[in-house]
């Protein structure tokens, strides 16, 4: 951020919504920065101040208040005339755009610091649950005084330019929004404390887990062993010399040759069965025949 110091630069006016207005849409170059001028009334100040910026191209950049760097920054004025980096938020994804913003609203306001969690999920994915809000830190300002004040988005892509829309608004018109993220933070504070205690708990029953899941395969073991020796035991009950046991090739041919010979047997049966049975023929002597009307012929001749 050092460079930035010795950049020239040029501020533009950006002016303080407090109704529908449309912020500005700017387009920042690869590792360049615009630079912003916001003039608060003490009324403003009073009341809250927000500055946002958002993008929703797939590029990161950050936003600074009186800033020289990639990200939103806010600055501080110096006896010389220079800037002097008070505050610096980098964007996040938050749905389908990337976006930072700083929030002067009067009261503590928190920021999530993405590159903690990032660094501990890369190692244990438990871990990473339970220090996932390890990096939800209290903003070092959280109130902006009236005067006239500088902030600047940095493009952060070394490749390819970046969109964005900045909006410097006031929030006395945003009277439950404050009261809700009040309460959020607060509840996200008391859900830290409990996610320390649980974690305690967690690992003392993943302990016991994983000890349990151990003495479960070697009480596996042991119980498959003590019942192969009662088996072995019970079949050395027994007079008769141990069965040989015929190697597989054996078993095979074995089988295989009863298989063959069944096969012929049946075979031969069913040629047995499906040949036709012969007629057999009586011989009768014709020369001693007499058919049923022998008598009646020999009696013709006789007479």
């Amino acid at each position: 951020m050092r460079k930035i110091l010795v950049w020239s630069y040029v501020v533009h006016n950006l002016h303080v919504k407090c109704c529908s207005q449309l912020g500005i849409i700017q387009q920042v170059e690869k590792q360049c920065a615009h630079f912003y001028s916001v003039s608060i009334t003490e009324e403003e100040a009073r009341s809250g101040f927000v500055c946002r910026v958002q993008s929703s191209d797939k590029s990161k950049f950050k936003v600074c208040t009186r800033v020289w760097c990639m990200i939103l920054l806010y600055f501080d004025k110096v006896e010389n005339g220079g800037l002097s980096l008070a505050l610096q938020e980098d964007s996040a994804k938050t749905g389908k755009v990337t976006s930072a913003g700083m929030y002067f609203l009067g009261f503590p306001v928190y920021r999530l610091d993405q590159a903690a969690h990032s660094m501990a999920t890369a190692k244990d994915p438990d871990m990473a649950f339970f220090k996932k809000l390890d990096g939800f830190q209290p903003c070092e300002l959280t109130e902006i005084k009236a005067g006239t004040h500088v902030f600047a988005v940095y493009g952060d892509n070394f490749f390819k330019s970046a969109s964005y829309t900045i909006e410097a608004l006031c929030a006395a018109q945003f009277t439950e929004e404050k009261q809700n993220l009040r309460t959020v933070e607060a509840q996200i504070l008391s859900k830290r404390v409990e996610l320390s205690k649980f974690e305690s708990e967690y690992r003392e029953v993943l302990q016991q887990f994983t000890e349990m899941t151990s003495r479960y395969a070697q009480e596996m073991q042991a119980i498959d062993e003590l019942l192969k020796q009662w088996s072995e035991i019970h079949a050395s009950y027994t007079v008769a010399p141990p069965m040989k046991r015929s190697s597989s090739k054996n078993k095979n041919r074995s089988a295989s040759k009863d298989t063959k010979e069944d096969g012929e047997v049946r075979e031969k049966k069913s040629t047995t069965r499906e040949r036709p049975k012969k007629k057999k023929w009586i011989r009768v002597p014709f020369e001693n025949y007499r058919g049923p009307n022998s008598a009646k012929i020999g009696a013709a001749d006789s007479s």
